[in-house]
């Protein structure tokens, strides 16, 4: 089945078993914002908690807060975003739409390396176990070819971006022969650059109301309030704040359903370091963020880092994680090495003095910045698409979403096998013992068959049913999510079945 066809699928999956809906619906919707579900809400907080507890919890030198939504606007000046968070975009004057010119280049550099992997693929079946794929790819005439161009435009590419030459980055669309991909044509305007904050006023009246902006990213919020955890909370460097909430971004591209959304949500980690220090720190979060992703058992082979071809204004280091989506390898968490830019531009736009004087060296510096960023909508995306299967049994098929268990929205479905003879009360006993320790549903519509299948689109991971015997000796079926096999348990055991398999502690153990 092609990517595409799998990612529509995810996209109507998350609509019908209530993780994700447009936002609006019955007012024809509202571009590039969602709603999550009852079920999406309980995944997208398992995955904060997921984030949270691994920075806050497992390093003693990392603390949080919660900063507010509007700040002073001079903030925004002070951090550049005033006059360069700004997206270079093209139109097609055919389809009439808008894309982001970096990207399309970007693509066409995923089309060149598309096709040295088909290559080193097909000479790998045809050789099978005596291929040498890095001697192939260093002597194949075709694959040489192929490398040739992708170094040629990716050298051009990065330099365009470092020179924010737009007229360069019009021209290389042109060379390339990119085509809209609605339109077919190659009828392109110029290159312009777009800001992406949005304004807003505050005040009472509209002769004394104030320019101010939904903030961008959550990371000065962060930054306003180094001195204040700093002090209160006797913070020694090295040491981190952590912070989720919500970034607004007026994205004029904005697709892949919630992949580039208006409104979303930041996990972000500000790591304050020593000058000389930063790009040492930058390598170890590198890893411990790599290892956070890999630990949810998707397959190493689907993570890869990838370098920055520009670097921000504030950056000295900069790389992203990239998952390979069902429409290629994007983009879920940042890692930059931000100097010690924002704090010194804070200190200079608000006449304030924020310094830490470091007892070891005798002498106070502005420390430097390693930041981790990364988008829950993004995050949550990436784990659905992953999760999302298509099994074929020998009488059907299921779809089943092979969730972490430790994620699953909702950890424990209870079903009596019939609506009489006392199972539905005895069922009701189970929910009303394990509730206040997992996200427990009761369900006692449809076969009990239906009833599984159901769960397994939901990603339940296990399913007890109850029936006569339950009244009996006590005992229930538990059956398995991800293998269908089901075994006899004792009542009084499932707490702790459960319990072992949906802790949190073993996807920290993997970290």
């Amino acid at each position: 089945m092609a990517q595409e066809d799998i990612f529509k699928k995810v996209v109507a999956h998350c609509k019908e078993y209530g993780y994700v809906f447009q936002s609006s619906e019955i007012y024809d919707g509202l571009g590039a914002v969602y709603d999550y579900g009852q079920n999406g809400v309980e995944l997208k907080n398992n995955i904060k908690k997921y984030w949270w507890d691994s920075m806050v919890k497992l390093h003693e030198n990392v603390v949080g807060l919660d900063s507010a939504i509007f700040m002073h606007p001079t903030i925004w000046k002070a951090s550049g975003h005033v006059d360069a968070f700004s997206d270079p975009l093209i139109d097609n004057k055919d389809s009439k739409k808008r894309y982001r010119a970096d990207v399309l280049i970007e693509e066409q550099l995923a089309k060149i390396e598309e096709k040295i992997n088909k290559e080193v693929a097909k000479a790998k079946k045809r050789f099978g176990d005596s291929f040498n794929e890095q001697q192939f790819r260093e002597t194949n005439p075709r694959v040489l070819a192929n490398k040739e161009k992708w170094d040629a435009l990716h050298s051009r590419f990065a330099k365009a971006l470092n020179d924010s030459d737009l007229n360069e980055l019009k021209q290389i669309i042109v060379d390339q022969a990119i085509v809209c991909p609605v339109s077919g044509s190659r009828n392109w305007t110029e290159v312009r650059q777009f800001n992406l904050m949005f304004a807003t006023e505050m005040g009472a009246t509209a002769e004394g109301a104030s320019k101010i902006y939904l903030r961008p990213e959550t990371a000065q919020g962060i930054f306003v309030n180094y001195l204040n955890v700093q002090k209160t909370g006797r913070m020694k460097i090295p040491f981190g704040i952590a912070q989720i909430g919500k970034a607004f971004r007026n994205e004029i591209v904005a697709r892949q359903f919630i992949f580039r959304m208006r409104e979303f949500e930041q996990m972000e980690m500000q790591f304050f370091v020593r000058p000389g220090t930063e790009l040492d720190w930058f390598e170890k979060w590198k890893d411990t963020r790599m290892k956070w992703h890999k630990a949810l058992g998707f397959g190493d082979e689907n993570y890869r880092f990838h370098e920055h071809e520009k670097l921000a204004h504030y950056a000295n280091a900069a790389v992203d994680v990239e998952y390979k989506f069902p429409f290629g390898f994007k983009e879920v968490e940042g890692i930059h090495s931000r100097t010690d830019f924002d704090l010194s531009q804070h200190e200079e736009y608000s006449g304030k003095k924020i310094r830490y004087f470091d007892p070891e060296l005798n002498e106070s510096y502005v420390p430097f910045v390693v930041e981790t960023s990364i988008g829950v909508d993004r995050m949550f995306l990436q784990i659905i698409s992953a999760a999302y299967c298509e099994e074929q049994l020998e009488k059907d098929k299921r779809v089943v979403l092979k969730l972490p268990v430790a994620l699953a929205p909702i950890k424990l479905a209870v079903l009596p096998l019939v609506k009489k003879d006392g199972l539905p009360e005895k069922a009701r006993e189970i929910i009303n013992e394990l509730k206040f320790d997992f996200n427990c549903q009761y369900d006692e519509k449809d076969s009990i068959g239906k009833r599984y299948r159901r769960q397994d689109a939901i990603g339940t991971p296990f399913c007890v049913t109850v029936d006569h015997q339950s009244a009996e000796d006590n005992t229930v079926t538990i059956r398995y999510r991800d293998t269908m096999e089901q075994e006899r348990v004792s009542i009084e055991d499932l707490g702790k079945i459960i319990g072992e398999q949906v802790n949190f502690k073993k996807l920290f153990e993997e970290l």
